[in-house]
């Protein structure tokens, strides 16, 4: 043993044989048991000289360092390259160890990266302190360094996290369990109204009708016994007081304990999707409507044909005539198949609708209209109101057939035609039909799909008067509606 350790940092002293005091011997005891304690740290941590120089380091340092730098030449820091935290090469001159060694105060409060030799970097926050002797002179320094990979890692997940909840479409909020907002996101801005000042820190009740009150304490109550909830579709209030149905997914906030602080609401505008199904209902009832009424209709037509065929041959012919003229009625209300037909370019004239819609009902070739007789002023129709008047017309014409004045042989319609500023005006007078007993108390898919077909496409009234003699249905509707 030549009396000298193999880092001298903590062991400079020699130690002669013929000399060792017992002063020195407690000396050596106490600096190798220093050392013992520091090898044994998990923190990065070395020493230099008053000039800069490593004289010590442990195996933490080294392996933060990614290699073990030679003692007494490698100066100030350890590792291969130093950067700042945006990526700016910091000279080793310049590091936080040796401003330290330079200014003699500790050099707190920055980061830095160390860059291994296999190119890998490692950010860390150093700790350098300054080491004087007894009579107060700078003898060296000593260096903790931290690495802070982890925390960064934590800190850019959350980063993204973030950044994903705020530019998310729907709206995410939290709120403790006391039923209190704590963060806002800016689709929930946008679903309801309020800035995340307006919203944070007030009850999650703002946001709840009072019809609804109940739901909260509920979803309170399973959120506090861990459960998640689903797709809950309910009714919100936005900040102008106006309501939106939305789809609620609600799940508990832990802490780092496990407790349970707080739930996460994910909330979806549903407003469109339930408008999607209601209208997929609609077309769904009006599909089975216009199926029923076809049967009937042409049961009607074929009892129709019958009261004038003298054979089987003229019965025959009557019906497909009937059927086809049927099939060209039904096909105007249908709108366009595809871009290759432009609504626009479909047009024709009130009368000519009136029309194709009665040909079905005709005693005969010869009679042509003399059952739907219309007289007053014409007007041209294009665009998607033809569609939505030969719908109209048709659910009259097959009205009359199955209960008016259409279903006796001598029932006989008169369609009035007007105009006035702005509007154009129809009536629809049944006469020689089954007597009427009184005005329908419901309406039917029928009727209904006829108000809201003049109300929303049209623009217009529809108005019914059951009279004994037969029904009398009176139309208006805006001018600038029916070429469009």
């Amino acid at each position: 043993m030549d009396g000298t350790t193999d880092q001298a940092g903590l062991g400079s002293t020699r130690l002669e044989h013929a000399a060792f005091h017992p002063t020195d011997a407690a000396l050596f005891q106490s600096e190798l048991g220093d050392r013992q304690v520091l090898d044994a740290l998990a923190a990065a941590v070395y020493v230099t000289d008053a000039a800069g120089r490593i004289t010590y380091y442990n195996e933490a340092a080294a392996a933060l360092w990614g290699h073990r730098p030679a003692l007494g030449q490698a100066q100030w820091c350890g590792s291969w390259r130093l950067f700042w935290p945006d990526g700016r090469p910091l000279p080793h001159d310049q590091c936080p160890m040796a401003v330290t060694l330079r200014e003699g105060r500790p050099a707190r409060g920055l980061e830095a990266i160390a860059e291994r030799p296999d190119g890998t970097r490692v950010p860390f926050v150093p700790y350098p302190t300054p080491l004087h002797d007894a009579s107060g002179r700078l003898v060296g320094a000593v260096n903790m360094l931290i690495d802070i990979s982890d925390r960064r890692d934590a800190e850019r997940a959350a980063q993204q996290l973030s950044a994903i909840v705020e530019s998310a479409e729907d709206a995410i909020l939290a709120k403790d369990l006391d039923g209190v907002i704590t963060s806002w996101n800016s689709g929930a801005e946008r679903l309801f109204g309020y800035t995340p000042d307006e919203a944070i820190g007030r009850p999650i009740t703002l946001l709840i009708p009072a019809d609804r009150l109940d739901e909260e304490p509920e979803i309170l109550r399973r959120i506090r016994a861990g459960e998640r909830v689903e797709h809950f579709d309910t009714i919100r209030r936005r900040k102008d007081g106006s309501l939106v149905e939305i789809s609620l997914t609600i799940s508990p906030i832990r802490n780092a304990q496990g407790r349970i602080v707080g739930a996460s609401k994910i909330a979806r505008d549903i407003t469109e999707r339930r408008q999607a199904q209601e209208q997929q209902q609609l077309l769904l009832r009006e599909m089975d409507h216009r199926v029923k009424n076809l049967f009937t209709v042409a049961s009607s037509v074929v009892a129709l044909s019958a009261r004038s065929a003298g054979t089987v041959s003229d019965l025959t012919s009557a019906v497909q005539g009937r059927l086809s003229a049927l099939a060209r009625a039904h096909a105007l209300t249908l709108s366009p198949a595809s871009d290759l037909e432009p609504a626009a370019q479909r047009s024709t004239t009130l009368h000519a609708l009136i029309s194709a819609i009665g040909a079905p009902y005709d005693d005969g070739p010869e009679d042509v209209g003399a059952r739907i007789a219309v007289t007053g002023p014409d007007v041209p129709i294009t665009g998607r109101a033809m569609t939505g008047l030969a719908l109209l017309l048709h659910e009259f014409a097959t009205n009359a057939a199955k209960y008016g004045a259409l279903s006796t042989p001598t029932g006989r319609v008169d369609v009035a035609c007007s105009e006035q500023p702005d509007v154009f005006c129809l009536e629809w007078t049944e006469r020689g039909g089954p007597p009427i007993g009184g005005q329908s108390t419901s309406e039917g898919f029928g009727s209904l799909l006829a108000r809201l077909t003049v109300t929303s496409q049209l623009g217009g009234e529809l108005s019914r008067d059951w009279r004994p003699e037969g029904l009398v249905i009176r139309l208006s509707v805006r001018r600038d509606r029916l070429t469009n």
